[in-house]
Parts: structure tokens; sequence; C-alpha cells
């Protein structure tokens, strides 16, 4: 339901423990033992006034923790000039103009009376927001994805509402949720994805793709879940207006009804209270309630992937999930949500049916893939999607083609820069041979540029593999295993051992 405020105590994969397992219920226990406060403040400069805008905002984070059902009435004077100097500060210095054709730089000038004059207006209820200018990007399959590029104001106040909601709806989102919440991010996702399968009794995969969803979220039912925890009208009216203000494309603007806009600051928080109150909650009662085995859930934004022991948990949930959607004016995507054997034993009861190898599936630029240890054992391996690397090197490629004639350190330093950027995120274990094969590429891209400079140009490989071997860096995995990583951040006490030691687990915290 949609009022449910029941709240997980998992910090990251809800789990559900087999029946009749003959082990006694787990003990409560402490929460993971991450510096909470440090990993939930944006980093920036310290100024004076710093403390007492943290201060504040703790305040309230305290309250809603305590209170799951208090609703905050005044919460808009925490979005002070200092919060505001902050949030214009944590944004991105070299981002597109909005509509106003206003710089970040531009806007700093006069930053002082800029945010004087903006603090009154948001104050006084006169604040107006401008509507979004449209810009599309490439996707990797080759469509256009329609982004929504803000006004600086219009930015600058978002995020500093955004940090003022978050010390609430941070107290109120599950464990399982990831995407775009402060101290998390997409290898968090990855890592207890990747616990959960190689820990629980995982045989079968939902890999559920809800479609449009930045352009379905109805504004009504959206406001109506912010209100279960804000009460402050002020608040209220300025996400309406953000909701309202429109799109301008080719000159005329376009009035927006359902949706919002892909590119707004505040836009990532509303659709985690979206999906917190129409996925989340539902998802984490069904768990408890409907699942008569394991169950794993991981959610980044609107990716979702749910493990199931047994494929009639997962065809039901499968099903009811649709409608629980459908309610909310969502659908999941007909062609990208699909239900897969993959686990531990789906190798082997798939060879005994006489059928092929596990299907694979993909979530945050990754394959996931049944495969083998060395040991012979079970091993869930990642590797780069094959269109993601496509399209990077694309981007190289024509990159290369417009700047063949600069001179070659020039070019040398501009590829580390992007190779290392791509080795940052990509370089996970098992995803070695993938790293090299995408190094293989963009040497062979260089060398094709440096050859069309000119008919006589005649580099050899034995040159560009001086320049590959100066500038591009070789292959090394950067990141730890996910087992690994996952313990350190989510460590547990071990409630029926001897002596307190701590381990980690899919389901986090259970009661």
């Amino acid at each position: 339901m949609m009022h449910d405020r029941e709240k997980s105590d998992s910090p990251i994969v809800a789990t559900k423990p087999t029946n009749g397992g003959g082990r006694p219920r787990p003990e409560p226990v402490e929460p993971r033992g991450e510096a909470e406060g440090n990993a939930r403040q944006p980093s920036t400069l310290r100024t004076p006034s710093r403390d007492g805008v943290t201060a504040g905002l703790e305040r309230v984070r305290t309250a809603a923790r305590l209170k799951k059902k208090e609703r905050f009435t005044a919460l808009l004077h925490h979005v002070g000039a200092d919060l505001l100097r902050q949030a214009y500060s944590w944004l991105k210095q070299d981002a597109a103009a909005g509509v106003d054709g206003v710089t970040w730089e531009e806007y700093g000038v006069d930053l002082d009376r800029q945010l004087a004059d903006l603090h009154a207006r948001i104050h006084r209820g006169s604040y107006r927001a401008q509507p979004s200018r449209r810009h599309y990007i490439p996707k990797p399959d080759g469509r256009q994805r329609p982004l929504g590029v803000a006004a600086v104001e219009d930015k600058v106040v978002q995020r500093a509402v955004v940090e003022a909601l978050n010390a609430i709806w941070e107290e109120d989102f599950l464990g399982f949720s990831y995407g775009f919440r402060p101290g998390r991010g997409q290898h968090d996702a990855l890592d207890a994805l990747a616990v959960g399968i190689e820990t629980r009794a995982v045989n079968w995969i939902l890999d559920a793709d809800i479609a449009g969803f930045f352009d379905a979220v109805s504004h009504d039912w959206l406001m109506r879940f912010v209100e279960h925890r804000i009460g402050d009208r002020r608040i209220i009216r300025l996400i309406r207006k953000w909701l309202k203000a429109g799109v301008m494309e080719a000159g005329q603007v376009k009035a927006t009804t359902a949706g919002t806009p892909q590119g707004a600051v505040i836009s990532p928080l509303l659709a985690n209270i979206y999906l917190h109150y129409v996925f989340d909650l539902w998802a984490e009662r069904w768990r408890r309630r409907e699942a008569t085995g394991d169950m794993i859930i991981v959610r980044y934004a609107d990716d979702i992937v749910v493990g199931f022991r047994h494929k009639g948990d997962a065809e039901r949930f499968w099903s009811e999930m649709a409608r629980r959607l459908a309610t909310f004016a969502l659908t999941l995507h007909p062609d990208k949500t699909r239900l897969i054997e993959f686990g531990r034993r789906a190798a082997a009861d798939r060879d005994g049916r006489g059928l092929g190898k596990p299907e694979t599936f993909d979530f945050l630029g990754f394959t996931h893939i049944c495969a083998r240890s060395r040991a012979g054992r079970f091993q869930l391996r990642r590797r780069s999607r094959r269109d993601r690397m496509r399209g990077k090197l694309r981007e190289i490629r024509d990159a290369f083609w417009q700047h063949r004639h600069a001179p070659l350190d020039e070019q040398g330093s501009w590829l580390q820069q992007v190779v290392r950027g791509f080795f940052a995120y990509h370089a996970v274990p098992t995803n070695s041979t993938a790293l090299s094969e995408f190094r293989g590429i963009v040497a062979w891209h260089w060398l094709r540029a440096l050859r069309r400079r000119g008919q006589r140009d005649s580099t050899s490989w034995a040159s560009i593999n001086r320049l590959v071997e100066r500038w591009i860096p070789r292959p090394r995995i950067l990141h730890p295993w996910p087992s690994q990583r996952f313990a350190v951040k989510h460590p547990r006490w071990e409630p029926d051992a001897g002596v307190p030691l701590v381990r980690f687990c899919a389901g986090g915290a259970q009661q």
C-alpha cells in the first residue's frame, strides 16, 4: 500500500532465509560500521557557517530516524544563504547553460548579490522556475536520450533543497536502493548483487526494466508520496514549480504534465521517492510474506534485478509487480524484462535437461555470466558490455579523426585520460580480457588516424607500440573482489559464533 511505513533493517540486499533451515533466528545486530556522518556529507570547503548548516540538518535527520511518521512542516528555513552558497559550489563548473544562457562562472561574478536576491525570492514566494532546455545525447543502441538542462539558478535551489530532503529520506530508503544516494555508488550495487548471487541460493534472475520511467512518473502520485513526510507547503510549491516548468525545444516551451526531466538536479531524488513507495516497500513486504525461498533485490534508480531460489516465486513476483506498477502509471518494458535461469546450479541443471549454457544479463555496464573458477567452483564473471565498449571506441575514433594533426604528445595526453577513466570504472576482477581488447583497439584506431594524416605517412606498428607504451596505461585490476569490499563496508556480527567475528552477508542485518 502507498501508506506502508515499514522500513527494512537490511543495509544492502534484502533476503529471505530458507524455510526449515533449522538454525535459530538471528539476533538483532548493530548497523553497518560506516562513518555515517562523513559518508553522507558532501565534500566541500568548510566555511564559517558550515557547522550551523550541518547541525540543523543533523537535527532533521535525527527526528526523521526516530519518528517514522513525522511530517516536517517547517523545513524551508534550512535552505538559507549559506546552504545556497554550498549548493553553488557543488555544481559542475563546466555544465551546459540553461535557457537563459548563463554559465556557472558568469553566475558567480557577483555571487553574494545573486544569492542574497535568490534567497529573498525563495522565502517570499516570488521565485520562478525557468523551463529546461532540451538536449539530446546518444545512447549505446543508437537512439537519443532526452535531457533537460536547467538554468544555473534553478540548479542551485534544487541542490539546496535536495540536501535538506536527503536528511529525511535517507532515513526511510531501504538498503537495496542504490541509485543517486549519498555514500552509495554503482560499484556498491554491483558488489551487493555479486555477493547475493554467490552466497545465497539464487537460481533465477528477473531482470526488470521500467519503460520510459522518467517520462512516465505521475505528478499527482509523486506529490502524494512527498507529502507523506513533507508538510511544509513552501517546499511542496517549489517541487511543483520544477515539475510544471516545462521544456524548451526549438524555441517553443512545452508544458509537462508527467515525468521528471532527466538531467535536473532534483529528478534522481524524486525518482527514488516514487519508487520507494511504488516498488521498494512492496517488494520488501513481498519478500517477507510471499517468498518461499531465498530472494535478493538490488535497485539502482529504475534498473532492477531480483534473484529467486524458486521459479514459482519469480513468476508470481513478475506478474504481481506488473500489476503493482500499472497502478502507479508505470509499465515493464516487454522486450527488456525477462526471467532467466542463473546461479550456481544453473549450468548443471540446464545441462541435465539438454539445454545450453545459462543466459547472461546486463546491469550497470557489465554483462553477468555464470562461470567456473580455476578450482572448479561457481564464479560470477563480469565483463564490460560490448555495446558500451563499442560506443566508447567510436567516440575515441571520431576524436582521432578530428585531431589527427595535433602534436603526438597532445594526442597521447588526452588519450591517457580517456583510457584511465574507462579503466577506473571497468577494471573489476574477471574483466581483464575486455580491458586488454579495449587497449588494443584504441592502439589500432590511433595507428589508422596517424596514417591518414597524409598520403605519404607510413607510421609503423613499431612506432605506434612505442607511443602506446608511453601514453596508454596497461590493464590492471583496480577494484577488489566484491565480497572483500562488501565485507569492509557492511560488517556484521556473526549471531551464533562463540566470539564476535565479523562477516559479510548479502541480506545485511535481519531481525
